[in-house]
This record gives C-alpha cells, sequence and structure tokens, in this order.
C-alpha cells in the first residue's frame, strides 16, 4: 500500500513507523527539515521538506497513484486542505485529517466534510479520543485501561497484578474450572519490557499487567478475580481546563450527573471561560501545584484526580501530589512516552498517551480485512483488533483446536449476535462472527492475512 502521511511530529513519526515495518510505500512530508532527516534516517520512509498542502508537493510524493493520505500536522487547516487536494486533484480513495478545533466538529456543521464540500474520509479528533479513554478508566475502577469491542458486549481490560491477587501463580488453563460461569480470557501479559501471549500454562506473577477479555455482563465479577475491588469514583477533580478538560468535563455532566466534579484551571481568562459553558462543574483559578488550591478543592475526599494539562511534569506532580494527600485514583495526560516506565513505579494509576489513542484510530482504517476496530498497545508493542469473519477467513469452519494459530497471536472472544461466546478447543467460528484478536506487533500482518484469505493460499 501507498501513503502519503503529512506531518512528522509525533503521531506521524509512530504511524509512519508503524506503516514502513508492515513494508508499505511511505511518504513523509514536513516543513522541517530535522523532523525529516530524523524520520528519513529512524525508519524506511522517503522524507520530503515543503508544505503539505501544496499540490506540486503532493504530486512529487506521489498523490496520484497513492492509495491513502494521512495529514496529521499540527494545523487544522492544513490538514484539510490536503485532504480537499488530495481529493480534487489525485483522486485519493482514502484521506484522513487529525482536526483539533472542536469548532469545526460542531454536530450542526457535519456536512462540511461531505463529500461534495470538503471531502474528508475520517477525521480524528485527539482531545475526543482522549476524553473517552479517560472516560473508560475512570469507570472502570482498578482498570489501567478499558476499551470496549462490538458495540460495548466485550471489553478488552488492563490490570496490574499486586501479591494479593487470588489466582497469582496459578496456571491460566486452571481459571475455566476455577470460575466455570465466567466469561473471560487472559489474552496478553506485561512483564518488564516483554509483551507475552500466553499459553495455558503461563501463570501471573505480582508486578504484571494482565490484559484480559470479558462479557462486559461479566466485568463486575471478573475484576476480584485478578484482585481488584475499587469502588467506583463520584468525586472527581479534573486539573487544567483546556480543550481536553472541558469536553471531559462535559461529559461527566452530560452523562453521569451523579459525579461531583471540580476543575482546577491555572489560567484566569480561561478558568471564566470553562465556568460559564459549563453548568454543575465547580471551577477553580488556580495552581494545580498550590497546596492550598488542593485544599480549597477538597483534594482528600475525592476519589480521583485527573490531570490533562499540557504539561507533562506538571500533570505528574499535581497527580502525585494529590495521592499523598489523600486521593484514591490518578489518571494522568503524559505525551512524552519517555516518562512511561516510570510512572508504575511513582503510584500513578493510569496513564493517557495523546499519541497512542490517535494512532490507533488511524490504524483501524489501515489494517487489512473487514476490520472494525484497532487498538495499539505499550507503544506499538501489541494490538488488539476487532474483525468480522468472512467466509474465506481460515479461521471459520473449522474447530480451533484444528486451526494453526501461530505463536503471538491469541483469539481472545468470539461474538455472535448478541452471544458472547470464549474460545474453546472445540469451538467452530462462523461466518460474518466478530472475533477478538490480540496480536504482537510482528504477528499483525499474519492476522491480517488470516482474517482475509485461507491459510494455504499465501
Amino acid at each position: 500500500m501507498k501513503v502519503i502521511v503529512c506531518g512528522a511530529g509525533q503521531v506521524g513519526s509512530n504511524i509512519a513507523r508503524h506503516l514502513a515495518a508492515e513494508n508499505n510505500d511511505v511518504t513523509v512530508i514536513d516543513q522541517s527539515p530535522d523532523l525529516v532527516r530524523k524520520i528519513s534516517d529512524m525508519y524506511d520512509v522517503r522524507g520530503m521538506v515543503g508544505f503539505a498542502s501544496h499540490p506540486d508537493m503532493l504530486e512529487s510524493a506521489g498523490a496520484a497513484d497513492c492509495d491513502m493520505l494521512i495529514a496529521v500536522t499540527f494545523y487544522d487547516e492544513v490538514n484539510m486542505v490536503a485532504c480537499q487536494v488530495a481529493h480534487s486533484l489525485f483522486n485519493v480513495p482514502t484521506k484522513i485529517a487529525r482536526v483539533r478545533s472542536q469548532s469545526y466538529l460542531k454536530p450542526g456543521w457535519a456536512n462540511l466534510f461531505s463529500r461534495e464540500h470538503m471531502p474528508i474520509d475520517v477525521i480524528i479528533s485527539p482531545e475526543i479520543e482522549v476524553a473517552r479513554a479517560v472516560n473508560r478508566a475512570l469507570h472502570v475502577p482498578g482498570a489501567i485501561e478499558m476499551l470496549p469491542f462490538a458495540e460495548d458486549r466485550v471489553r478488552l481490560i488492563g490490570v496490574r497484578i499486586d501479591e494479593d491477587c487470588p489466582i497469582i501463580n496459578t496456571p491460566l488453563r486452571q481459571l475455566t474450572e476455577l470460575f466455570p460461569d465466567l466469561s473471560l480470557f487472559v489474552t496478553g501479559i506485561v512483564r518488564g519490557d516483554r509483551v507475552i501471549v500466553p499459553s495455558g500454562d503461563d501463570q501471573i506473577l505480582p508486578g504484571d499487567e494482565v490484559y484480559f477479555v470479558v462479557d462486559t455482563l461479566h466485568v463486575s465479577r471478573a475484576m476480584p478475580v485478578f484482585g481488584h475491588e475499587e469502588k467506583e469514583a463520584r468525586r472527581v477533580i479534573i486539573v487544567g481546563g483546556g480543550n481536553i478538560g472541558l469536553f471531559f468535563a462535559r461529559q461527566l455532566e452530560h452523562d453521569h450527573a451523579s459525579i461531583k466534579v471540580k476543575v482546577i484551571e491555572s489560567s484566569r481568562a480561561r478558568a471564566e471561560l470553562i465556568a460559564d459553558q459549563l453548568t454543575k462543574t465547580v471551577v477553580l483559578h488556580g495552581d494545580a501545584l498550590d497546596s492550598e488550591i488542593l485544599d480549597e478543592a477538597n483534594i482528600r475526599s475525592a476519589e480521583a484526580v485527573i490531570a490533562l494539562t499540557n504539561d507533562d511534569e506538571v500533570n505528574i506532580l499535581a497527580s502525585l501530589m494529590a495521592k499523598q494527600q489523600g486521593c484514591v485514583k490518578a489518571i494522568t495526560l503524559i505525551n512524552n512516552q519517555a516518562y512511561g516506565s516510570l510512572i508504575s513505579s511513582l503510584g500513578i494509576d493510569v496513564v493517557v498517551n495523546p499519541r497512542a489513542t490517535t494512532v490507533s484510530s488511524i490504524l483501524q482504517h489501515v489494517r487489512r480485512g473487514r476490520i472494525r476496530r484497532v487498538h495499539s498497545l505499550r507503544d506499538g508493542a501489541a494490538e488488539v483488533i476487532e474483525a468480522e469473519a468472512l467466509e474465506t477467513s481460515s479461521l471459520v469452519g473449522s474447530e480451533l483446536r484444528e486451526i494453526h494459530i501461530p505463536d503471538g497471536i491469541i483469539l481472545g472472544a468470539i461474538v455472535r449476535g448478541d452471544d458472547v461466546l470464549m474460545p474453546r478447543g472445540d469451538t467452530v467460528i462462523q461466518r460474518h462472527d466478530r472475533v477478538i484478536i490480540f496480536a504482537q506487533r510482528d504477528k499483525v500482518r499474519t492476522v491480517e492475512k488470516m482474517l482475509s484469505v485461507r491459510l494455504e493460499f499465501f
């Protein structure tokens, strides 16, 4: 597949890395010679310096026979115009644009991006994606990650394992015997820097991060199995009233009226602006690193602090101060992946990375086959894929015990209509079933082939 990526920032470079690793023909355009040189040196991509929305630049990049254009520059307008030019002049089949300004995304302006006006096939909003990720983490207490699949019939949940977890040192194959009425399946274990796709003989150890697929109706029963019985937060403090903080506070007001929300914002003008736009939320003007402001917000009685400023250091320190003063849970927005390895040791419960959420949103439109949803885990070390099983797939029509599924790939769940099935040796996948698959990075291409044609064809 031939792809043009407009923008060599964090999101653009990560998309280019993913695509180049899978042997796609990738060209990256950016105005910064330094960024273009860096991405060309690091990955097998073609780098070009110039304006991504200019027709002559897109022509030089190969837009005439391009399969997809992904516009993720810093500027919304450049992204939108690049898609318009790609459509009008070069008839590029698929155009994806990152749009940050919520003004463009109001429901009343939805027709703006229609084929007749500004033809963008997929719009990615980091603010909306991050707010949704935070919302999911907040409402599954004890989870470090929660992802819904198949219209939320199934969830992938990530948890940290402590010493008091009741199933430590238990072979995973015994979980079915111990919990016969519980529909869950362990699909991944992160141990140190390794992502393990486990077999039935593997065991869970203290310090592991475990990812399991579970019937959504069984989540409340599944969490105690992994040692988590935390209560859902009802008193929440949001640090940062920017686009993400405001969007999330609105979401809480609309969907969870029983939750008491306070926002701490350092800019007086911004604090006044968001106070006018929120109806039930208390907005405090001040520095979240000031203990007096935290006292005024009554941080000691808060059950969750959610740090969403544009400054990673402020988010980390505010979260640690809140935890030190008695706040139960800290959800922290971090852009710099270098901080990731430090977080769990510091005591922060959940990290949300805008880059990772945006990359995941884009990947589901890149993957081949009847892909419904994709989520990238651990900076791309693994992916969770929801797909429709086609009649030509090697997964369809035989018992799972008879199908060769390579190491590094595991089937987590099957959704058939309203029924959620956990995979067993005698399970037979039928055409049009939804399948949830967990795969290590280097096995994603194999998954795509398994979903599209029978294995004997390649």
